[in-house]
């Protein structure tokens, strides 16, 4: 039986792939200079314009998705009998895992047959949109709901998130790290290396003394724990600076074997957080 696959704006996949894949999108809410914007992966959303604003040093926040979103959203595949996969953005992240939760069990409570199922992918950015993009190929490919499950209940924990952060302000201003830290950092020029952990979470695992040596250390960690690299698809995501995403693209390609390695831009609502100039590799390895 066929499945509706739903996900989230924080994926920061085009719009235009889960327009082919008949993916729907959750949107989450931006504000900036108390004006909200939808994350609307770019359809009506100025991404570009976003990212000079934070360049030029404005801030943003982040909502999390509400319960009554989740319910509009899942309820015409409920009244279908439409069974439905959506793939959240972490739980150790936002909330909305657990409102898109608190969701199905309301329409739990309305309908006798509500047969939704809500992943926790414990990932982030372009790391959830792997796991969406590996899952539409699935899918598309004529694989069930429960094959797609099980895939993911053996992979997603697989997840490599190698990131670095140029502007050590917005990680103060999201509560990541102090004052302190990020005023000693910024003057020392050290720039953090961070990954989402097994829980969904951000964590700082090691620190670079310069932009180059930190984008070399996101390339070396990416190497030395990627698993059969040749059947994989790579993701690199950045805040504004395509090219030095194009540059760790043909360093990874000059070293590993792989399907395809795709540059994408961050969305807003990560770009909030992360800041100008950030940088990510995603891929599979052992384990986080």
């Amino acid at each position: 039986m066929t499945f509706k696959m739903i996900t989230d704006s924080c994926c920061d996949l085009p719009a235009s792939f889960l327009a082919e894949h008949d993916i729907d999108i959750v949107s989450m809410i931006v504000t900036m200079d108390n004006k909200e914007y939808i994350d609307d992966m770019g359809k009506t959303f100025d991404v570009e314009w976003f990212y000079q604003q934070l360049k030029e040093g404005k801030q943003a926040s982040t909502s999390q998705i509400n319960l009554g979103t989740y319910y509009e959203t899942f309820k015409p595949y409920v009244e279908q009998k439409m069974p439905v996969l959506y793939l959240a953005f972490s739980s150790a992240l936002s909330g909305s895992y657990n409102n898109a939760l608190a969701a199905v069990q309301m329409l739990k409570d309305e309908f006798d047959q509500v047969d939704v199922v809500v992943l926790d992918t414990k990932a982030a950015c372009l790391g959830e949109g792997m796991l969406v993009y590996e899952a539409a190929l699935m899918k598309a490919a004529g694989k069930s709901r429960e094959e797609v499950m099980d895939w993911l209940a053996e992979n997603a924990g697989k997840v490599h998130s190698w990131v670095t952060v140029d502007d050590l302000n917005h990680l103060e201003r999201g509560g990541r790290i102090s004052k302190t830290a990020a005023a000693v950092g910024s003057l020392l020029n050290v720039k953090p290396i961070i990954v989402v952990d097994k829980e969904g979470a951000l964590i700082s695992v090691g620190k670079a003394r310069g932009r180059k040596k930190s984008i070399e250390t996101l390339i070396k960690n990416t190497i030395d724990g990627i698993v059969d690299s040749e059947k994989q698809t790579l993701f690199v995501g950045h805040v504004g600076v395509p090219e030095d995403g194009e540059y760790i693209k043909e360093r990874l390609a000059e070293a590993l074997k792989v399907k395809e390695i795709i540059v994408l831009g961050f969305g807003p609502t990560i770009a909030a957080h992360t800041g100008f100039g950030s940088l990510a590799v995603f891929s599979f390895g052992k384990e986080r």
